[in-house]
């Protein structure tokens, strides 16, 4: 076997080794962010003042709510049952079984309504009642909807930290 050869031999060898590495690391990455945790970035104005106008970047644990250890007080990312293509953050006020009181027209008197939450289903509500779309405009939402439950905010630096109930 001549010298040529050989070398390309060992070039070709180190290149598959490489790509193997790489490989298996995006293989890693795919699953930490699909199933463990991930990052997210959200904005506007549901969530304020818990979450920022201009946007926070989230910590999002992907494990509770597959063992379904969510529950009321907690802040969760949701894929949208207006749009699935949109994630949208907001707390979670009931669970199946719950009844939920919610006003029906912020700002029009004592008028209220109340809503049992179907089983299989969540209430999930902005902070800022005002300025919130979420399941006073389209009801329960169901639990497979749930991506994850916020674990901290990693930005801005002086909000760093967990989210409060």
């Amino acid at each position: 076997m001549s010298l040529v050869t050989a070398r390309w031999k060992s070039i070709a060898k180190e290149a598959v080794e490489r790509a193997a590495i790489m490989a298996r690391f995006l293989c890693l990455l795919h699953v930490t962010d699909a199933y463990l945790f991930s990052s997210t970035l959200v904005y506007g104005p549901s969530m304020f003042p818990t979450l920022n106008l201009a946007g926070d970047v989230l910590i999002v644990e992907r494990v509770s709510h597959r063992r379904g250890k969510v529950g009321p007080g907690d802040v969760v990312l949701v894929k949208s049952p207006v749009d699935p293509r949109k994630t949208i953050t907001k707390r979670i006020i009931g669970v199946g079984g719950d009844w939920v009181t919610f006003p029906v027209g912020p700002g029009n008197g004592d008028r209220s309504r109340s809503v049992m939450v179907p089983k299989g289903h969540v209430w999930i509500q902005g902070d800022n009642m005002y300025a919130s779309t979420d399941s006073r405009n389209f009801g329960p939402v169901p639990y497979g909807l749930i991506l994850g439950k916020v674990f901290c905010r990693v930005w801005p630096p002086e909000g760093f930290g967990s989210i409060s109930h």
